[in-house]
């Protein structure tokens, strides 16, 4: 528990960031999952049609703080190798 008030106003301050933090989390994490499903299922035009989506969500979270920036890269980097690899 907060003991000041300048603690307890932080702590209410992060919660609310929390809300904002999580629906980027969950974003980026869905259009990747949702990438990798379809690479699985060898649905390579739509996983490559939904490239660029995956690309804003992960370059904003990495943006707001929520991942770092080499994460973000590596990420993307890793989205484009698991669909080059489906293509061989």
């Amino acid at each position: 528990m907060p003991i000041t008030k300048g603690a307890a106003k932080a702590h209410r301050a992060s919660l609310r960031k929390r809300v904002y933090n999580l629906r980027r989390t969950r974003a980026m994490n869905d259009v990747v999952k949702n990438i990798r499903k379809l690479i699985a299922q060898g649905n390579l035009q739509e996983a490559e049609a939904k490239v660029p989506e995956a690309y804003k969500a992960i370059d904003k979270a990495a943006k707001r703080g929520i991942i770092k920036k080499n994460t973000a890269a590596r990420k993307k980097s890793r989205l484009v190798a698991a669909i080059q690899r489906a293509k061989k």
